[in-house]
């Protein structure tokens, strides 16, 4: 017989709200492409535990999935009908006995988008206090510090160039960059307010603005001496005007592919980009596609890291909180449409 589950004396209601794809659209996603609707609360299998979303991450790369994903991503394309997922916080409701957690503690998981979920009790992460705000967890700053530190090994001195750096991974890595030693950091974004809050909040030196001068020019005035380091969170022209720009031995780390992702054209499946490989070649150019490692010891590293960044306030967590799963629709058409700065968050 297993062991019976640990409970929350709360009590529960009987249904509970999610988000699901309506339809697949043509183009960008927007708002009438998704329905919030209630379901019966779910009830945990045997190793399952039921927890109560706090929070959950809104990200670019569900555009991505809801155009049929791309073949060896590790998430599967969502259909019509389907529940999104993603990045949250929750609350322990019940948990099997044999689990180790128990109700009211914090854990993370990916089940988000819904107001409760049945998650198995291997994949919830117990939550501690090394942050100081438990919806810093949500952060992708662990993506930028793993490919600054071991995708790029980035060095006291470099010039570094993050594309995208309004973004949930840019946000955080231009500020990473800067305490590791970085001589100067770049940014890029798409438009002046935004480039103006990189360079006084958020550790760049100068902002790269896209739609305004070419990228390759803005880039050619900023670093006449040029870039040792790209962390490319976009591609296409940006990732060109990188290599234009390049010093001999530059090390570029390729993160995302917002250019095809947020592309109105097309399913946000592919990011085409033209290179000169003589450039590549005659500068010696180290390129590659880069996905931050699972590995636990590693991780949790980066969050003692981190949270001692967050409490010295050497370091900050941009983010932008949407209250109600009922406005994550709209969440996430703001954040496609790039309205925000940072990471989007609904709060349930």
């Amino acid at each position: 017989m297993p062991a019976l589950p640990h409970t929350s004396r709360e009590a529960l209601p009987r249904t509970s709200s999610e988000v699901r794809l309506a339809s697949r659209p043509d183009g960008l996603p927007r708002p009438e492409h998704f329905e919030v609707v209630e379901t019966p609360l779910p009830v945990p299998e045997e190793g399952q535990v039921l927890v109560r979303n706090r929070f959950f991450h809104v990200f670019a790369a569900l555009r991505t999935l809801i155009g049929g994903s791309v073949k060896g991503a590790p998430f599967p394309p969502l259909l019509p009908g389907d529940t999104l997922f993603g990045a949250a916080i929750g609350e322990v409701v019940s948990a099997p006995a044999d689990s180790g957690l128990h109700p009211g503690e914090l854990v993370s998981h990916w089940l988000g988008w819904r107001e409760y979920a049945a998650v198995a009790a291997a994949q919830c992460t117990p939550l501690d206090d090394t942050l100081p705000d438990p919806v810093a967890h949500l952060t992708q700053g662990w993506t930028a510090y793993a490919a600054l530190t071991q995708g790029a090994g980035v060095r006291p001195g470099d010039t570094v160039f993050v594309s995208g750096g309004a973004g949930a991974v840019g946000s955080l890595a231009g500020q990473i960059a800067r305490l590791l030693g970085a001589g100067q950091v770049i940014g890029s974004t798409g438009s002046r307010e935004k480039a103006e809050r990189l360079v006084s909040e958020l550790g760049y030196d100068a902002a790269v603005i896209r739609g305004a001068e070419p990228i390759g020019e803005q880039l050619a005035k900023i670093a006449p001496d040029g870039i040792d380091v790209l962390l490319d969170n976009v591609g296409g022209e940006q990732l060109q005007a990188a290599v234009a720009v390049a010093r001999p031995g530059a090390r570029f780390v390729l993160v995302g592919a917002l250019s095809g992702q947020m592309s109105a054209h097309g399913t946000g499946t592919t990011a085409p980009v033209e290179l000169d490989t003589y450039q590549l070649i005659l500068k010696g150019i180290a390129m590659r596609g880069y996905s931050a490692p699972d590995d636990a010891r590693a991780r949790a590293q980066w969050t003692e890291r981190f949270g001692g960044w967050l409490r010295s306030g050497e370091i900050t967590f941009p983010h932008v909180r949407v209250p109600g799963i009922e406005q994550a629709p709209r969440a996430l058409h703001e954040m496609i449409g790039g309205r925000h700065l940072g990471a989007v968050v609904v709060e349930l």
